[in-house]
């Protein structure tokens, strides 16, 4: 008798068939270890097979029946028959949960090959994160991180992704660069100062900085003045100096190099410009004063018709006089050497007054009457030698007939008698005789006669 035991049917319960489309997906983004296994997944329960009989199975053939021993009863052979069928379910049970578990391992692979482990550093901060994005792209945009036109990535936007990439952001950051003099903007990439310098490859030894090396560049930027060590010859009083320096202007060059300005002094450049490197530079030592010159002004002669004179008789009536400008100068040495004078201003002291001259217009008689018989040339050359202009030593006489200045203006003369025309002076003589007679000259009078 066979002593093979088996199994009640309810140890294979969990067996049961199972639909594989109701299996639970982990959801996009899920923050486990994605290493791990998955949360236990609760099944509902499967139905408990029904009790195998005729009228739920299907008509089975008719297998053929094994030789029984000799002395095998009927019992024996129905117990024999109800475990091959209790072998037979067990197997269609199995069947399906094998196909179920297949699925399970083939999806949880293929999960597992789009995960990637990455790190993300952003401006220097970095992170370890696991993601499913395909390229770079789309990594900074899970992340949140915005990148602009003067950001740095590495790799380059759009590379693909794979696990264990590095994966850099670096911001851009304005900078007013003001570089020996220069202004500009540019952009940089670097934390602090001295990393922006070395990455616009400014040289710093030696440099003034506006800002400590060290000071970090916020994402809104930084003013920062730079002002590189030049070599600067300086040449002042018969002495050359050379100076390395990174001073502002020429004028804090030049006191590097222990010289004083004093007075009028200058430089051959500009004070206020910047110091080139190689520039030389000449102190020029500088004395001054001023002088004032005076000079004439030329007056001018105003003329007037007078019909109160003779025709041909011309009176000055106001003498000229020339007026008076007074000019200032500044007057250099420079280095020994006396400059050309420098007008600083011009002024005029006194206005210069026209000479005045009256020209007569009225017709002359030919004579007075009863005047015409007698040696008037005579009489003129005893007086005053024939000459129109003639002044007697006292300056008292003058003319032809050496008139004094009030019997010539009674007679009607103007001006002096000496700067009237000899016509109009022995018209004048004339009328002085038909008043006074000869005796008007008591010396020559008698002349008149000859």
């Amino acid at each position: 008798m066979s002593t093979t035991q088996f199994e009640p049917a309810e140890a294979y319960e969990y067996f049961a068939p199972y639909d594989v489309h109701s299996a639970p997906t982990l959801p996009y983004g899920y923050g486990g270890d994605p290493y791990r296994p998955a949360p236990p997944v609760h099944e509902p329960t499967a139905p408990a097979l029904p009790r195998q009989g005729a009228a739920q199975q299907p008509q089975q053939p008719r297998q053929p029946q094994p030789s029984r021993a000799p002395g095998e009863g009927r019992a024996e052979r129905r117990r024999r028959a109800r475990g091959a069928g209790r072998a037979d379910t067990s197997l269609r049970r199995l069947l399906p949960r094998a196909l179920v578990v297949v699925f399970l391992a083939g999806g949880t692979t293929a999960f597992v090959a789009k995960d990637k482990a990455v790190e993300l550093t952003v401006d220097g901060t970095p992170r370890t994160l696991h993601t499913f994005a395909d390229d770079v792209t789309e990594l900074l945009a899970e992340e949140g991180v915005q990148v602009g036109a003067h950001d740095v990535i590495a790799p380059a936007p759009g590379t693909p992704l794979t696990s264990g990439e590095d994966v850099t952001v670096r911001y851009g950051r304005p900078v007013l660069l003001t570089l020996d003099g220069h202004r500009r903007q540019v952009w940089t990439t670097a934390g602090t100062v001295e990393g922006a310098l070395r990455q616009l490859g400014v040289r710093t030894q030696g440099a003034y900085l506006s800002a400590e090396p060290s000071r970090r560049i916020g994402r809104e930027g930084l003013a920062l003045v730079v002002r590189t060590e030049r070599v600067v010859t300086v040449l002042a009083d018969g002495r050359t100096r050379t100076v390395r320096t990174n001073a502002a202007t020429v004028l804090e060059a030049v006191e590097e190099a222990g010289i004083t300005l004093r007075g009028e002094d200058a430089t051959s450049v500009p004070g206020t410009g910047f110091p080139r490197d190689g520039q030389t530079v000449t102190v020029l030592r500088i004395t001054g004063s001023q002088e004032v010159r005076e000079d004439p002004i030329p007056f001018d002669e105003q003329r007037a018709e007078d019909a109160t004179l003779l025709r041909g008789t011309e009176v000055v009536q106001q003498a000229g006089r020339p007026g008076l400008r007074r000019t200032t100068y500044a007057l250099r040495t420079v280095n020994g050497v006396r400059q050309k004078p420098r007008r600083l201003r011009t002024e005029v002291v006194r206005e210069p007054s026209p000479r005045i001259v009256r020209v007569g217009t009225r017709p002359r008689p030919d004579s007075v009457h009863g005047t015409d018989h007698l040696n008037w040339p005579g009489l003129a050359a005893c007086e005053s030698g024939g000459r129109p202009d003639a002044v007697d030593p006292s300056g008292t006489y003058g003319g032809l007939y050496q008139f004094d200045s009030a019997t010539w203006h009674g007679l009607g003369g103007a001006g002096r008698p000496e700067d009237a025309s000899a016509a109009e002076q022995t018209y004048r003589a004339q009328k002085l005789y038909v008043r006074s007679g000869a005796g008007a000259w008591p010396h020559c009078g008698a002349r008149l006669r000859e």
